[in-house]
């Protein structure tokens, strides 16, 4: 089983940027297509991005242009590097592998956006 932990989150004025991080232990993190999802409060945890494999990727369209997704197989390191940040986009953010089974949530990585 793959664990994941998740870091990079902060407080941060609306306009800003932060960059997420999320560790996977295991050799076998190269081979799946990875995401971020994020929780708000009182919502559902929802998809924000996804990248394949072959580093091809979606995101969810109140995020495109503003997002980018990536990975590093090398280091089992999977990013999200998030600009123009609006108060919408505050939640606890997390990553899994893509697809109906999921690995084990990590704890997850506050983003807040507040003036």
């Amino acid at each position: 089983q793959v664990q994941l932990v998740e870091s990079g989150g902060g407080l941060v004025q609306p306009g800003g940027s932060l960059k997420l991080s999320c560790a996977a232990s295991g050799s076998i993190f190269s081979m799946y297509a990875m995401g971020w999802y994020r929780q708000a409060p009182g919502k559902q945890r929802e998809w924000v991005a996804k990248i394949t494999s072959g580093d091809s990727t979606n995101y969810k369209d109140s995020v495109k242009g503003r997002f980018t997704i990536s990975r590093d197989n090398a280091k089992n390191m999977l990013y999200l590097q998030m600009n123009s940040l609006k108060p919408e986009d505050t939640a606890v953010y997390y990553c899994n592998k893509d697809g109906v089974i999921k690995w084990n949530w990590g704890q997850g990585t506050q983003v807040t956006v507040s003036s």
